[in-house]
């Protein structure tokens, strides 16, 4: 029986959305029918994405948030719920790093890496549930909650400990165990929660990175001496998000061609 990803009727919430990952999980969901709601602080590059996925037939939404900010984080998911109505799918994508041997790690290195990678991403998803769960609540006893998805975007690094990234590699970590406890402690309110971590994914941000010597070398280092493409991800993103995913919670999957093993 074929298996097709449709999320019309579903909205979807997608941090970092101006670049990279964030920017291609936004166009797979809303040209597979959801309507996404774009976050990020580079809002100019936001609306260049609205436009474009309106131009393909879908529909998006634009919010500022900066995910280093718990005011900013919560009024832009109050903005999404007013203008947009109840999130169904959030992608927490937002993230950063920094290369630094852990002995030259300064507290604003380590700041800068943890307040975006987790508790930002803590914050976010924080704020998208609670809309969620008093939609659980409000559902009558006799019917099941609304299903909700969750998906933040770990990293492989979050798995595997890599040289000079130690920080990057803690505050990934971090994701993992709080994908797991997300999962454990709102799934009886109809909220799937589970974790992607990726491997090394050529984006336009490292694209220049891989012509260098140091990522050539990087590459003959990987199982199959080969880089992952943005679209490598769509199925499992479209997976997740869709009500397909229904007994997968608190998941943590690898999507690194098989580095972390």
């Amino acid at each position: 029986m074929p298996t097709t990803f449709d999320l019309s009727g579903k909205t979807a919430l997608v941090t970092g959305a101006s670049s990279g990952l964030g920017a291609r999980f936004a166009r797979v969901l809303a040209a597979n029918g959801a309507q996404v709601i774009l976050a990020s602080r580079r809002v100019e590059r936001l609306k260049e994405l609205r436009a474009e996925i309106e131009s393909e037939g879908g529909a998006a939404h634009v919010v500022a948030m900066d995910v280093t900010s718990l005011a900013s984080v919560q009024a832009a998911v109050a903005q999404a719920q007013a203008e947009v109505g109840p999130i169904d799918v959030l992608v927490n994508n937002s993230g950063v790093s920094n290369t630094r041997k852990l002995l030259d790690v300064s507290e604003e290195d380590y700041d800068f890496i943890f307040d975006t990678n987790t508790r930002g991403a803590f914050f976010v998803a924080q704020a998208v549930a609670r809309g969620m769960v008093e939609r659980a609540r409000a559902t009558p006893p006799d019917r099941d909650p609304p299903q909700a998805r969750i998906i933040n975007i770990a990293s492989m690094a979050g798995l595997k400990v890599l040289s000079q990234i130690g920080v990057y590699c803690m505050s990934k970590a971090a994701v993992v165990q709080m994908t797991k406890a997300m999962a454990l402690e709102w799934g009886r309110f109809g909220i799937n929660v589970n974790a992607i971590c990726p491997g090394y994914i050529v984006t336009e941000l490292n694209e220049s990175h891989w012509e260098t010597e140091g990522g050539r070398k990087l590459v003959q280092m990987l199982p199959r001496k080969r880089l992952g493409q943005p679209e490598d991800l769509d199925g499992l993103v479209l997976l997740l998000a869709s009500e397909r995913s229904g007994f997968v919670n608190g998941a943590i999957i690898a999507a690194d061609d098989g580095f972390s093993l």
